[in-house]
């Protein structure tokens, strides 16, 4: 039975009269099965057991309740446990927990999340994890653990003796961790960085057993300029798959450089981070890199020795002190690419005009993302990337157009004037044979993008699909106001006139036998 004390505090973080679990599973012993259970919970029923309900769960196996309870998050979990002694010790049995500090603050809770509020949740968070791993209820080995915390000093030394417990105990297998900071990156000053690298320092040199079977790690504005990044994260986490930094910095004209040939590394994913230039010397089993935003003047990484680098995401919008940067340099090194995405995200090209000088590290791309393209900016430059990748199955373009976007005379404090890309190109005769699909996001009947479908009909006479998709955007929508220009052309075409119209445009003159699919985001 879950203590009464903790059943309390989860009954205090947000208290619904209704809990309904509404669960499809797959039992071992009888196949696939659905269970439909609805009970109204109120302060009293919390402590009182249904004799009927008592029955409905008790003709249940414990896989399948097993199979419920493994989907629905945490607290409801411990909430439906005193419906029936058939699910007390349940919780205990589960192979995977994934307890988040942010499942425990007060719903709604404010923004900024108030500093009381986060002391609360890491309280409650505290007694969820101590009660989980307690022995005498735990005999089973909990496979992984998802753990996402707050960087607040007085709970390391909480957490930190539970978690070891239960790894030098044989309890915890894999753990994947992820230090929180609600502060926003535009908030951060150094100290504060500083203060959170050493709080995570601390944490892990007083708990070495960490290391052991950590094999994600999220952190967030941590400042590594005084700490050795490369010993911390790559000689010492020698289990780790997975590595998100947000918000980390390394100092602008640092180069950070990882060699780590005996590394798991599987996934690497850096958000507005700041390092000089990383230098990825070794990482033998990476398949997975994720820049989005760097700070850098110049290319913000290389590549030396990434024989398993299969996916490849870059998104970047450059500011002012930003030069643009050839992409063929960038990618030296890499000879996998499958999946690339370039992300310009509304703003000028950060890279520069590239045709043959691409073909070895596009060799063996399939599927080419080009993302963040201003709305008034031709498309057809485009086309040169794809000169180099004759492989590629699937061209995504998604349109920037976005009302909610900054405004003008702000945005020049930190970004170049928009300029539509002027690129020479000779793609004469040239085809893309086996490109079958092309989507267009954020899609408009403009000239330039009915153009550049046409063109696309030309390049690809194979091209079996054409997916026009439209998007929403919460906080334009939340502005209230149309479109800059209300004719028909800045609308998605939402009618089946409309639509049809926009088909024979693309589709003059051209021989197309496949699919133009329209996609309203909007209405899902």
């Amino acid at each position: 039975m879950l203590d009464s004390s903790f059943i309390m505090e989860l009954n205090n973080v947000d208290s619904p009269v209704q809990v309904r679990i509404n669960v499809r599973c797959k039992s071992s012993l009888f196949g696939t099965s659905e269970f439909i259970y609805s009970s109204v919970l109120n302060e009293s029923a919390l402590f009182m057991q249904q004799p009927e309900e008592e029955d409905r769960l008790s003709a249940l196996t414990d896989d399948i309740l097993l199979s419920i309870i493994t989907r629905i998050d945490l607290i409801t979990a411990a909430r439906t446990s005193v419906l029936s002694t058939r699910w007390r010790l349940l919780p205990w049995l589960l192979p995977e927990l994934n307890i988040d500090v942010k499942d425990f603050l007060p719903v709604p809770h404010p923004d900024p999340i108030d500093a009381n509020d986060m002391h609360d949740a890491m309280v409650t968070l505290t007694k969820a994890v101590r009660s989980f791993f307690d022995k005498p209820r735990r005999e089973s080995t909990l496979t992984n653990l998802q753990l996402k915390i707050y960087s607040i000093t007085t709970f390391s030394s909480d957490i930190g003796p539970l978690v070891c417990g239960a790894i030098d105990s044989g309890l915890l297998k894999d753990l994947d961790l992820a230090i929180l900071d609600e502060t926003k990156p535009r908030d951060c000053d150094d100290p504060h960085m500083l203060r959170l690298a050493n709080d995570t320092d601390h944490f892990f040199n007083a708990y070495p057993s960490v290391f052991h079977c950590l094999t994600r790690l999220s952190l967030h504005n941590v400042c590594f300029y005084k700490l050795d990044m490369h010993h911390l994260l790559f000689d010492r986490c020698t289990q780790l798959k997975y590595l998100r930094l947000f918000h980390c910095d390394a100092g602008r004209g640092f180069l950070s450089k990882i060699d780590a040939p005996n590394s798991e590394l599987r996934v690497l994913d850096l958000d507005t981070c700041c390092f000089g230039r990383l230098e990825l010397v070794c990482l033998p089993k990476l398949e997975k890199l994720h820049w989005d935003t760097w700070e850098s003047e110049d290319a913000p990484l290389s590549f030396d020795s990434v024989p398993s680098l299969r996916e490849l995401h870059l998104a970047n919008g450059p500011e002012l002190h930003q030069n643009v940067i050839k992409l063929s340099e960038l990618l030296r090194g890499t000879m996998g690419i499958h999946t690339l995405t370039l992300d310009f995200m509304g703003e000028n090209l950060w890279m520069q005009p590239e045709m043959k000088e691409l073909s070895s590290a596009f060799s063996k791309l399939r599927m080419l993302s080009i993302l963040g393209i201003f709305i008034e900016f031709d498309l057809i430059w485009t086309t040169a990337l794809l000169e180099a990748a004759p492989s590629v199955e699937i061209l995504q373009i998604q349109v920037y157009d976005h009302l909610c976007d900054i405004d003008g005379q702000v945005r020049l404090r930190s970004f170049p004037e928009r300029r539509s890309p002027q690129w020479e190109m000779d793609c004469r005769g040239s085809k893309n044979l086996l490109l079958r699909e092309l989507q267009i996001i954020w899609f408009k009947p403009l000239k330039q993008q009915l153009a550049f479908t046409r063109a696309m009909l030309e390049r690809a006479p194979n091209l079996q699909k054409i997916i026009l998709r439209d998007e929403s955007c919460e906080a334009c929508d939340d502005l209230g106001q149309p479109p800059p220009c209300s004719c028909a052309e800045r609308l998605f075409p939402e009618s089946k006139d409309e639509q049809e119209r926009v088909v024979r445009r693309i589709t003059d003159g051209a021989i197309f036998s496949g699919q133009v699919i329209f996609e309203d985001r909007k209405k899902l």
